[in-house]
């Protein structure tokens, strides 16, 4: 079967690398486009995976992405119209859904992010809709979701690939003590319509850990890579394109994320995390901060962060959620085959 994957920004890549692999292995041919939106084409290219670029990303603001969300749906359509395509998958694409039913082709969307405004049309077009155990049903039903398109999978999204990756590090023998700790920091979603934040609040902290740490930033694009080569950074490195996850998991100490996924891998994997999201939190990211995964800190001075950094130490990996996160994975697997089934049988 031909399966399509719209991967509409950087941390998807990492989500659907195994499923992907998986599929190849069980004879069926991924088709996969994507938006050069962060670290995404990168990323992808990290993968050795075969993708193309369709379309571009329009920015924070609304006007130019209300403009920009039927033409990048209209490129979409005519770069797949003759692929026979026989079902499509994606997380938080909203052109995918629409696109599969101008296709006639089902569509799987996975979301967990509640403020969204793009979920309204890609709830109404997807056949079934897969969000996280933590996020309330209400808050899709209100934006057009149909409870009984949706399935909601064990644990948070992240589990679904890093229960795998997790066993992985865990055969890998530690590393020998290092001179200073290695801390990582992602900035904010600058271009994110979902986004409310400050922007270029770490700068201070990021020039402070750095005189104690080996300090990382993995700026979203090369816009804000350039903020953070200006010479007051020069103790830090700045990351062109992107890392893979498997290094950053086995040498961070310490993670800073002012975004989600991010902030939640490192989280899940028992990273010391400080998440500096100034907006509010999903409620994936509630559930993760009840259950003490990461630690909450929108307004994190310079001092804050360096006693974070001295305290900082690993808390094992939050096994609860990789094994639902293993499970997880079989549930997305058996519904993306099982409506791709019928749907080719039709044709």
């Amino acid at each position: 079967m031909k399966i399509w994957f719209d991967i509409s920004n950087s941390p998807h890549v990492n989500m659907f690398a195994g499923l992907l692999s998986d599929l190849k292995q069980s004879g069926h041919q991924p088709v996969i486009t994507c938006r050069p939106l962060a670290n995404t084409v990168d990323l992808l290219r990290l993968e050795n995976l075969d993708f193309t670029i369709v379309g571009d990303h329009y920015g924070k603001n609304i006007a130019r992405k209300l403009f920009g969300f039927p033409v990048r749906v209209i490129q979409l359509y005519k770069h797949l119209a003759d692929s026979g395509i026989d079902i499509a998958i994606s997380q938080s694409s909203f052109h995918s859904p629409v696109t599969s039913q101008l296709l006639r082709v089902p569509a799987i969307y996975m979301n967990d992010n509640e403020h969204a405004l793009g979920n309204i049309p890609a709830f109404l077009a997807a056949k079934r809709i897969l969000i996280p155990e933590y996020l309330s049903l209400d808050k899709v039903t209100r934006q057009g979701g149909s409870s009984k398109k949706v399935r909601q999978y064990p644990g948070v999204k992240e589990g679904i690939y890093l229960w795998k990756l997790a066993e992985e590090l865990d055969l890998v023998s530690e590393e020998q003590a290092k001179a200073r700790p290695s801390v990582y920091i992602r900035p904010e979603p600058w271009t994110a319509q979902y986004y409310n934040g400050s922007i270029n609040f770490l700068d201070d902290v990021i020039i402070a850990l750095s005189k104690s740490a080996n300090v990382t930033v993995l700026p979203r694009g090369n816009e804000q890579g350039a903020h953070y080569r200006d010479d007051r950074f020069k103790d830090a490195t700045i990351v062109d394109g992107a890392l893979n996850i498997h290094h950053i998991a086995r040498d961070c100490d310490l993670f800073i994320g002012a975004g989600g996924t991010m902030t939640r891998e490192m989280a899940v994997l028992g990273i010391p995390t400080i998440s500096v999201y100034q907006d509010a939190l999903l409620d994936v990211d509630q559930h993760l901060l009840h259950i003490g995964s990461f630690i909450h800190e929108p307004s994190l001075t310079p001092k804050s962060a360096l006693r974070y950094l001295d305290a900082a130490a690993r808390q094992g990996r939050r096994r609860e959620l990789l094994e639902k996160g293993q499970l997880a994975y079989g549930l997305l697997k058996d519904e993306l085959l099982s409506l791709a089934a019928p749907a080719k049988s039709d044709g």
